[in-house]
């Protein structure tokens, strides 16, 4: 017998966002629609974002989304975010989202992407990130 067990892949990052998308969200096919999926990943990566900035921030980008597989009602969707590059003004947020159908049910990732904001001022002007 083998000592080595393969364990199932976890979330990277922290859990920003948890929803349940419902029939409304759905496209024709009757599949979560995948604008609807990178608006709640645009929510979470900003709220991540605003954080570090201690304020304002704009997406400027969003780079390498891949859909993994189809999102069905009822799977809760949970946005997991983790920074992953911080420039002078600009802020990257690495968003995985994992979907789960009841409480105990195993997560399986459905959807990555990058995220990129900038840091503005009041006046919607560029500013620096603000050094910790």
């Amino acid at each position: 017998m083998n000592d080595f067990t393969e364990e199932a892949p976890l979330p990277n990052g922290k859990l920003t966002l948890r929803m349940i998308p419902q029939n409304a969200d759905t496209n024709i096919s009757g599949d979560i629609s995948g604008g609807w999926v990178l608006s709640k990943m645009d929510m979470a990566a900003e709220e991540t974002a605003r954080a570090l900035a201690k304020g304002r921030v704009s997406m400027v980008a969003c780079d390498n989304t891949s859909f993994l597989s189809p999102i069905k009602t009822g799977m809760a969707l949970c946005c997991y975010t983790k920074v992953s590059e911080v420039g002078s003004s600009s802020i990257y947020v690495n968003v995985e989202v994992w979907s789960q159908m009841g409480c105990d049910a195993e997560r399986h990732k459905v959807c990555d992407s990058t995220f990129v904001y900038v840091a503005l001022d009041e006046a919607g002007r560029i500013r620096s990130v603000p050094k910790e």
